[in-house]
């Protein structure tokens, strides 16, 4: 993809090319940062192995999956089935970062880590469910079989400025999406799995964020225009997940993740970080996407606001249902 920006001091036209040898300087920085506050974990260490049994099959003692048999709540079920799925299809998601970002250098080094701990991930969180008997095994499995064989193609794979503004909004929804799935769960040990968890990936958007941080000093224009469009169009990468909007309807009334928390606990930190709003000194394209931005922010509010009115209406018919 070639694209121009009329920014004084920067290049006359940009390519991806160009940008990605004109970050690899800040992605050596920031990766060297990153390994330095990483901490490693070790995944088996947070699943209660002594919970677990056989399941019916080969062995004749197996006993067959029951939701009564876990102390997890339905909501916690529904956004850890959800969640898992997502961090399965980690080889899809390393083949788009790494055609897009390349495997030399430093890049090519910051993919394959960020692959290796997003790994984990998908370790820890089934090995705990299937442990825990937290979700039934055999939906899980179907599940994973059909969300994989579909693969994924991100959205913004043809630009490599959105697609780096996209995974630092992505990899903080993520770490929200965890962080409440465990707030959710109604068990200790999930909930501290998970803030673990949620911990990698809000490193993962320091990296990201620093990084965009990065881009629109190189590149405003260009940088603001991807922003504005990742934020107008965002949304997940499970977005594939079979009963995904069901289940993303019920995660919402669950408080694991809604338009309310898209809105104060996933967008605007990164654009009050970064100061999105604010920037001046822009062309006509790159004011004409910072204006656009803080209009659909404006929009977004408005429609939280009205989803937390529904919300708050809902409990309360809850509440006087259950005071009979």
């Amino acid at each position: 993809m070639t694209i121009t920006s009329s920014h004084l001091g920067s290049p006359s036209v940009w390519t991806d090319a160009r940008l990605l040898h004109a970050l690899e300087e800040v992605v050596e920085k920031e990766l060297n940062r990153h390994l330095k506050v990483a901490k490693d974990w070790m995944p088996h260490e947070y699943v209660p192995w002594t919970d677990g049994r056989n399941f019916p099959g080969f062995f004749e003692d197996g006993e067959a999956w029951d939701k009564e048999q876990s102390k997890v709540t339905e909501i916690g079920r529904i956004a850890l089935v959800v969640n898992l799925l997502t961090e399965d299809n980690l080889p899809s998601y390393h083949h788009e970062i790494a055609t897009l970002f390349g495997r030399d250098g430093a890049w090519g080094t910051w993919v394959h880590r960020w692959t290796a701990e997003e790994g984990r991930h998908g370790i820890v969180m089934r090995d705990y469910l299937l442990t825990s008997r937290a979700v039934d095994p055999d939906k899980l499995e179907q599940f994973r079989m059909s969300h994989m064989s579909e693969g994924f193609e991100s959205d913004n794979r043809h630009s490599m400025l959105h697609s780096i503004a996209y995974v630092a909004f992505q990899e903080l929804a993520t770490r929200i999406s965890h962080r409440n799935t465990g707030h959710q769960s109604g068990d200790p040990v999930c909930d501290r799995m998970l803030a673990r968890i949620a911990t990698d990936e809000n490193l993962h958007m320091v990296f990201y964020r620093n990084l965009l941080k990065a881009a629109f000093e190189l590149a405003p224009d260009l940088t603001m225009q991807a922003v504005r469009d990742v934020v107008v169009n965002f949304r997940m990468p499970g977005h594939g997940i079979p009963g995904f909007e069901r289940a993303a309807a019920q995660m919402a009334i669950g408080e694991v993740y809604n338009l309310r928390i898209h809105h104060d606990d996933v967008l605007q930190p990164v654009l009050r970080f970064l100061k999105v709003l604010e920037i001046d000194g822009l062309g006509p394209e790159g004011l004409k996407a910072q204006e656009e931005l803080g209009l659909f922010m404006n929009g977004l509010d408005a429609e939280a606001l009205k989803f937390d009115e529904k919300l708050a209406a809902r409990k309360a018919r809850m509440a006087v249902r259950a005071g009979g």
